[in-house]
């Protein structure tokens, strides 16, 4: 009886340590985290359509992204004389996504004429956010601050 107890106490007492020694192990430990992803800060215009257009609106995209076409689809109407817009589909320009280290989709940059990104998205982004933000870069005041800006939900300023 004796035997049964000293083995169950020994038991308890190798379990509580190792219980111990693996809490340790993992108090300093932080949550997994991803990396953010990357936009580009700067673009050569010549990888683009018409670099001699004041201001481009490029949007990496992907051919199997249902969110890349609803994007598309408010880029297109921004193109105009003073605005180039181009579509960089991943499977027909990928050297493109590698060169500026696309690694997520949609991602859309706004530019001035000499490459520098005064604007960008990741994910989906309303008309009126796009809209307002090539209006903006093109004539800096032109909007007031947006909430969403305030607090971080995919939009970036590069002024």
């Amino acid at each position: 009886m004796i035997t049964r107890v000293l083995v169950a106490l020994a038991v308890v007492i190798v379990a509580a340590l190792v219980a111990l020694v693996l809490r340790r192990r993992t108090a300093g430990t932080d949550a997994p985290t991803q990396a953010p992803h990357i936009v580009p800060t700067q673009l050569d215009r010549n990888d683009f359509a018409r670099p001699e257009a004041p201001w481009l609106v490029v949007l990496f995209s992907s051919a199997s992204c249902t969110t890349c076409a609803n994007v598309r689809e408010k880029a297109l109407v921004l193109a105009s004389t003073s605005v180039a817009v181009d579509d960089v589909e991943y499977t027909a320009r990928r050297t493109l996504h590698e060169k500026y280290s696309i690694d997520g989709v949609p991602c859309l940059v706004v530019a001035d004429s000499m490459g520098v990104v005064k604007a960008s998205f990741l994910g989906p982004v309303s008309a009126t956010d796009l809209w307002a933000a090539v209006a903006d870069v093109r004539e800096p005041g032109a909007r007031p601050v947006h909430a969403c800006e305030e607090h971080g939900c995919g939009h970036t300023d590069h002024n």
